[in-house]
Order: structure tokens, then C-alpha cells, then sequence
């Protein structure tokens, strides 16, 4: 992905614009955001429903507004990766704003993830923080923003089942040392400032060793309080 040649395809592959499907022309391809969106499969899978790379996340079902929120940081530079940053520098906000309704109308089946490389004790660990946080540290569990079913809630929560765990810590720990941000106040980089090393290990292989559920629709906005203000839900 980090190919100058490659990015600068996927690039004009958003960028053009399709001429509409004809019956003087039937080999010719829609002009719809799916067939513009062909260039994120690559990394994230058709419609979106992820691959096995394990860096790279499922985007299918997420709120929008979570969708929109990360393509504006990643055009913006408050998420860091090149290829990303290079892909969307000049897509207007409308652009990235249909791009992410297209993925958060999305629902494929999850791939399947293979069993967490973790201990038993490491494993208690992620569950007692998902489910019940740590009080005394500032911790609030991972239920209480991202819902007890952990599918997330309108409009920007996302859900947190169905990522491999290299995802998750790498995205912590990005947090933790900045290189990840977003609106303030920035919630996530709060609560990641509390976690340390052992924990964003223990969060990941918890998360990680959950089945996909049957129905990963967002919870609808105000569906559940929220422990703290956070800036992504001021969407």
C-alpha cells in the first residue's frame, strides 16, 4: 500500500467520475459510490466487510458520523498513516460524507477470526475493563460508551467486535502517545492516558476473542448516557 504508483491509482479510481450505465454502452460501469469505493476493497474487503490483514479494519455497519469523523482526521492529518492521508488530501467533505453512508449501510457477514494468542489471566483482565472499567485509575469500561452489546451508538460511536487485536492495540496506543486525536474533548485519549501496556494487550485479546453478533446495527443516538462529554458525538 505504501507504493507511490498504487496510491496515486487508487487516488484517481475515487476521483473519477463514472459514466452511468447505458444500454448503447452495457459494458460500461455505474456511476454510483459503490463502484467509486472499489479502490477501498483492497484494503478493507468488498463493501467493506474487512480482510485478514489485521491492520486494516472492517468499515461495514459502523455509524456514519464515526465513518465521516475518521476520513475528515485522516484528510486533516489528526490520524497519521500516508497512504490514507494521500488518498483523501482533496475529497471535498460532501465526498467523504458519502463515502461513509455507503459503508455504515453496509451489513456483510464478518470474517472469521482465528483464537486470541493470550493467557487466561490476560484475558480476565480485558474482560473486567471492558465490562466494569477500573474506577480507581479513571477507567470507565468499554460497555458504558460503546454499548453493552459493544455494537456502538448513533451518531459516532463505533462498535468494537469483529478487529483483530493488533488493531486495537495499535489504535490505543495511538492514542496514548497522540498520534491519533479527535474533536475535543478527546474522550478516547483521555481514557487511553489511564491504560497502561498490559491493559491495551488485555482490552485487545478480550475484544478479539468475542463472536461477531447476529445484529451489529448501532444503537440509536441517546440510547445509553455517556460517562463524560466526548466531541464525536457532536456530530
Amino acid at each position: 500500500m505504501s507504493n507511490p504508483l498504487q496510491i496515486a491509482v487508487f487516488a484517481s479510481l475515487l476521483l473519477i467520475s463514472v459514466p452511468a450505465h447505458s444500454q448503447d454502452d452495457p459494458a460500461s460501469a455505474p456511476d454510483t459510490m459503490e463502484a467509486r469505493v472499489q479502490a477501498c476493497t483492497i484494503c478493507h474487503g468488498e463493501k467493506g466487510k474487512g480482510t485478514n490483514d489485521v491492520y486494516f479494519p472492517r468499515l461495514a455497519g459502523k455509524p456514519a458520523g464515526y465513518l465521516y469523523n475518521q476520513l475528515l482526521a485522516f484528510r486533516t492529518g489528526r490520524r497519521h498513516y500516508p497512504p490514507m492521508n494521500y488518498l483523501l488530501e482533496f475529497l471535498p467533505e460532501t465526498y467523504l460524507k458519502e463515502m461513509a453512508e455507503y459503508f455504515a449501510e453496509q451489513r456483510p457477514t464478518s470474517p472469521v477470526g482465528g483464537a486470541p494468542e493470550a493467557s487466561q489471566e490476560i484475558l480476565a483482565l480485558g474482560k473486567d475493563l471492558v465490562n466494569h472499567g477500573d474506577s480507581a485509575r479513571s477507567i470507565p469500561a468499554c460497555a458504558s460508551c460503546h454499548g453493552p452489546s459493544l455494537t456502538g451508538m448513533e451518531p459516532a460511536i463505533p462498535g468494537l467486535l469483529g478487529l483483530r487485536p493488533a488493531y486495537v492495540s495499535a489504535q490505543l496506543g495511538a492514542w496514548r502517545y497522540g498520534t491519533r486525536t479527535a474533536k475535543a474533548p478527546d474522550c478516547m485519549q483521555i481514557v487511553a492516558g489511564h491504560l497502561t501496556e498490559d491493559d491495551v494487550k488485555a482490552v485487545a485479546a478480550w475484544l478479539s476473542s468475542l463472536p461477531a453478533p447476529p445484529n451489529a446495527t448501532p444503537a440509536p443516538k441517546g440510547t445509553f448516557t455517556l460517562p463524560f462529554d466526548c466531541g464525536s458525538q457532536a456530530n
